[in-house]
């Protein structure tokens, strides 16, 4: 129960966080599906055309991935193996997907907005859809697992064609530059990513998991991903939107009050209680203390209001008024001020 309560405390926080307006650069418009990127998609999806006729029908592709397997990179420059072992990791899709993540999520919280989360969301989404697809489909075996020298190696149940390395370095630290605020972090940030994923992708080259054809098609089909973004946009928009709705709604039925029990209180005038003088309020009784609750006020022998001697605290809120004596009592009544 406790558990459950500080995680509902903790959502309550995350969800005020981001109910403040964003606060995105005004000078800075979400990406739009311009002309010259029309352009770039266009081009980028005629290299990917290529690339796989290429290598469909066997060209001079094909020969030089056998040229490149034959060489064995990983046996010519042995010293470099150790670090580049652990350098394409940048490229493997559970490690950079949670980094990225991480850093996303720092700035929705900070701009109050969902948006980077759900963008990183989208284009994972996209890259394992058209990029699974793309293996499935044509099923390319490995240079570990060629069978004929010469033979592009497609059809066998393969998995490589295109990389997923590659692609996925383009795709996550790509999106880094997409998401960027300012032209200059976006300029930087564009050629930190094209970098790393091009020593992503001749890295698994170097170690001879994937031919330089793969390698070639995951930057095709990365940048195809990152190049149509703009087209999610306003379904982005839309989700966030869903998001924060489904937040309020669920807000609003766990904030329900709950139904009062119902209460008989006993608003009984005491005797010599001024007209204009409201009553004093009493506790409210239970159900199950009211037949308790009516027993002392039966008839019988007490003392009334006007019997007690007359008390007014420095502070009290009782209006000042006359003082009363005792009945039958002849001595006229002088005022009694509060003090």
């Amino acid at each position: 129960m406790r558990t459950e309560r500080n995680l509902t405390r903790r959502l309550d926080r995350v969800f005020a966080r981001l109910d403040r307006e964003p606060e995105r650069p005004a000078h800075i418009d979400m990406p739009r599906m311009s002309r010259h990127r029309v352009v770039l998609f266009s081009a980028t999806l005629a290299f990917y055309l290529a690339i796989v006729w290429a290598v469909v029908t066997t060209s001079w592709l094909v020969r030089l991935d056998w040229q490149v397997m034959f060489f064995r990179p990983y046996q010519q420059w042995p010293e470099i193996h150790a670090f580049l072992d652990y350098y394409v990791v940048l490229g493997q899709r559970g490690p950079t997907a949670v980094m990225v993540a991480a850093w996303l999520g720092w700035r929705s919280w900070r701009q109050h907005t969902l948006r980077p989360l759900l963008t990183l969301a989208t284009s994972l989404l996209l890259l394992n859809a058209t990029v699974g697809a793309a293996k499935i489909g044509m099923g390319r075996l490995g240079p570990h697992y060629a069978t004929t020298i010469g033979s592009n190696e497609m059809g066998l149940g393969g998995d490589i064609f295109p990389s997923g390395h590659t692609a996925n370095a383009v795709v996550t630290w790509g999106i880094l530059a997409y998401l960027a605020s300012t032209p200059r972090a976006r300029r930087w940030l564009s050629a930190l990513s094209a970098v790393t994923s091009l020593g992503v992708g001749l890295t698994t080259v170097y170690l001879g998991t994937h031919w330089l054809s793969d390698v070639l098609l995951g930057w095709a089909a990365g940048l195809l991903i990152l190049l149509a973004l703009p087209w999610f946009e306003p379904l982005i928009a839309r989700a966030e939107l869903w998001l924060f709705d489904l937040r309020d709604r669920w807000r609003a039925r766990r904030g329900r009050p709950e139904p009062a029990v119902p209460v008989t209180p006993l608003a009984l005038r005491p005797l010599g209680t001024p007209a204009e003088q409201p009553a004093p309020a009493r506790e409210p009784v239970s159900p199950t203390r009211a037949s308790r609750g009516l027993a002392h006020l039966a008839p019988g022998p007490h003392t009334t209001r006007s019997e007690r001697t007359p008390v007014t605290p420095a502070g009290s809120r009782r209006p000042p008024g006359a003082d009363r004596l005792p009945r039958g009592a002849s001595q006229p009544a002088r005022p009694l001020t509060g003090g």
